[in-house]
């Protein structure tokens, strides 16, 4: 509860900045001009006022209930999104996605680590699949939305490079994604019949990407590709979730849980 309720505060005042900050850009774009700040629906000092109070009661969550590792993910997450990817890599990077994709693989780690109160091998690979993911799901997006990232000149690679280039990007980091996904298996982490399911899902996704594109109008491959990304992504979470293999905690490990126990309870 504690992980959830904290990630989510977290994430809401994440958001409440970066619409704070682009509210500018945001009135260009068809899928973000009806967004409260910049209808003035809201008054800015309002939405600034609710963006600190989620912050602050978000991290505080995750400071007295989860772990400190966990809490030094919602800080990574936070800091990266608002700080680098909003502030500046989104407007001024064809590498913003990538950055943003840093902050956006933050919430499933926090999990991981108030679970475990560690990171591991498994917890590297949580961060960078999510990681992974997200730049062929934002490229998609890009694409389906193609004329709102030109008029409001942000430069993704689809806008910057053209969709040809981003369609070989896209199968790259499908391809990536799925070696990622399986080295849970590898590693002993996660069963077969999780690995069955990440290798179909991403074949398919992969087919999208470079069969589909030949059959259909580019915005309407965009939206398709999107979509599947979704889908993908909940396939993988729903896996990791039914077919996982607990880690083991080392000795050491479960004295120092012990230690962090006795001195809350203190």
């Amino acid at each position: 509860m504690a992980v959830c309720v904290g990630t989510t505060l977290i994430v809401a005042s994440g958001c409440v900045f970066n619409n704070y900050v682009d509210r500018d850009i945001d009135a260009m774009m068809k899928r973000t001009c009806q967004r409260e700040l910049v209808q003035k629906i809201v008054p800015v000092s309002h939405a600034i006022a609710l963006g600190v109070a989620s912050g602050v009661a978000g991290f505080a969550t995750l400071y007295f209930h989860t772990s400190i590792m966990a809490f030094a993910f919602g800080v990574l997450g936070f800091v990266v999104y608002v700080g680098f990817y909003t502030l500046y890599y989104k407007r001024q990077s064809v590498h913003g996605t990538l950055i943003g994709g840093l902050s956006g693989a933050c919430p499933p780690v926090i999990g991981y680590c108030a679970v475990t109160n560690q990171f591991d091998a498994a917890g590297a690979i949580l961060f960078l699949t999510f990681c992974i993911w997200q730049i062929p799901h934002s490229y998609a997006i890009a694409i389906y939305r193609f004329n709102d990232y030109k008029a409001a000149s942000i430069p993704v690679l689809p806008i910057k490079e053209g969709v040809d280039k981003a369609r070989y990007h896209i199968m790259g980091y499908i391809v990536a994604f799925a070696i990622a996904a399986l080295a849970l298996t590898y590693l002993g982490y996660a069963g077969s019949w999780y690995a069955l399911g990440i290798g179909l899902v991403s074949l398919y996704w992969l087919y999208l990407a470079k069969v589909s594109f030949q059959k259909m109008p580019t915005e309407q491959w965009g939206k398709q590709l999107t979509v599947f990304s979704i889908v993908c992504i909940m396939v993988f979470c729903l896996l990791i979730s039914v077919d996982f293999v607990a880690p083991e905690v080392e000795p050491t490990q479960q004295a120092a849980l012990a230690l962090e126990s006795m001195f809350k309870d203190s």
